[in-house]
């Protein structure tokens, strides 16, 4: 790639202002419209670069294709995937990238909001990045690196493959979806449509990380059911959901099986939200592990404490509902290793160390892995996701983008 020319700053700071925001509340798909503001800014460049038939469809998913160079028909198809929505955690709405060159290892102060400093001592990872150049947002949104470095990473791998029709390569799809951040991101995907045998996820964080192991994910929704009554007249009548609801929630340990007290492979049971009234109250859970089958142990314990506490309580009830998410994609991957082992090959021909890792969360291709489309996760420089202290090194992005040119030149050569 000695003539490489990187476009990946200028996308990247395009997509960063553009608003992306998914909205968990919402029965649509995508759960916003905004979303396909950037669909439609992609596939405009997508065509602009020659690359034909790019289309975004009904639901938001941009598609498109460049066509195998190698005169070997037997070549698998590669999928290089991203998603284009940002986390309702943090605002997304008229966000401000600023490009702070050279980065000298010192506090950074955001403008918009000066009690927002970025440090080495929060951010351990910045002091690798001394010397690189850092984009942040300006202190009120996120930055929206997750996962728009990702997308920004596969337009500018498209941009250097299409002008340099020497580099062989077989035939990549090219995918970008929505409302990956609140786990619905494949729910409408065209798996005939999209006709690929192995895919990579850009959407990982440090420079050579790749993450073949996700978490398997549960969702879990308890309703209890109270007793109501005038509140002048209910003594001995009354039963409070919202006080048992409460009481429920507190019986989960302070000192283990949550997000703040774990780490590794450590799973845990998490609630995310809680809502109610008197007569019905609803607490949302999610349930994670490394290993699928405790995620049946942790419900049977979380159901078994929502149960001592109802019992407490004559004429309330409860109901314990279970959704599965997504599942560990190593319980494919391990069937075909060559997938993550080309991209760590890739990553060695890139001049970048390759950190074989596990994801403590998933990934569009933690639930791509068991639609028939295996796919580890590559690193794109995205760091503090989901918070106004979001980062990204532009040199990781630039880094990214040559594994992804040698991990087209190593299919080429694997039928």
């Amino acid at each position: 790639m000695n003539n490489y020319t990187s476009t990946v700053e200028n996308r990247f700071v395009k997509y960063a202002k553009i608003d992306t925001s998914a909205d968990p509340t919402s029965i649509t798909f995508p759960s916003s419209e905004i979303q396909k503001n950037l669909g439609r800014e992609l596939v405009k460049e997508l065509l602009e670069l020659g690359i034909d038939d790019a289309k975004m469809d009904e639901w938001g998913y941009v598609y498109a294709t460049i066509s195998n160079n190698t005169g070997n028909d037997s070549l698998p198809t590669i999928c290089f995937c991203s998603h284009m929505d940002t986390a309702p955690d943090c605002s997304g709405t008229n966000v401000k990238p600023i490009i702070h060159r050279n980065y000298d290892g010192t506090p950074i102060t955001l403008p918009d909001d000066t009690s927002q400093v970025i440090t080495v001592e929060q951010h351990s990872y910045l002091k690798e990045k001394i010397g690189d150049d850092i984009i942040t947002a300006s202190g009120h949104t996120l930055l929206g690196a997750d996962d728009k470095a990702g997308i920004a990473i596969i337009m500018d791998f498209a941009h250097h493959i299409v002008n340099n029709p020497e580099i062989a390569h077989p035939t990549i799809r090219i995918l970008f979806t929505p409302d990956e951040e609140i786990g619905r991101g494949v729910d409408h995907l065209d798996m005939d449509r999209l006709n690929a045998d192995f895919g990579y996820t850009l959407d990982g964080g440090v420079l050579g990380s790749l993450e073949d192991e996700s978490f398997s994910a549960d969702g879990v929704k308890v309703t209890i059911n109270g007793v109501s009554a005038h509140p002048g007249y209910a003594k001995g009548k009354m039963v409070n959901s919202l006080k048992v609801a409460a009481e429920f929630v507190q019986l989960l340990p302070e000192d283990s099986w949550s997000p703040e007290t774990t780490e590794h492979r450590e799973g845990f049971v998490h609630p995310m939200n809680f809502s109610g009234s008197l007569e019905q109250s609803t607490v949302g859970f999610i349930i994670r592990d490394h290993d699928t089958s405790k995620l049946i142990e942790y419900a049977s314990r979380l159901e078994g404490m929502v149960k001592s506490v109802v019992d407490k309580y004559p004429g309330a009830t409860y109901k314990f509902e279970i959704t599965e998410q997504y599942r560990n994609m190593k319980e494919v991957l391990k069937a075909v290793p060559f997938v993550a082992n080309y991209a760590i090959s890739a990553m060695g021909k890139a001049g970048v160390t390759p950190l074989p890792t596990i994801i403590r969360g998933g990934t569009d291709g933690s639930r791509l892995s068991f639609m028939g489309l295996p796919c580890p996760n590559i690193f794109t420089g995205e760091m503090a996701i989901h918070s106004r202290h979001e980062y990204v090194s532009i040199q990781d992005m630039e880094k990214a983008v040559k594994t992804l040119v040698e991990l087209a030149q190593i299919w080429a050569k694997h039928s």
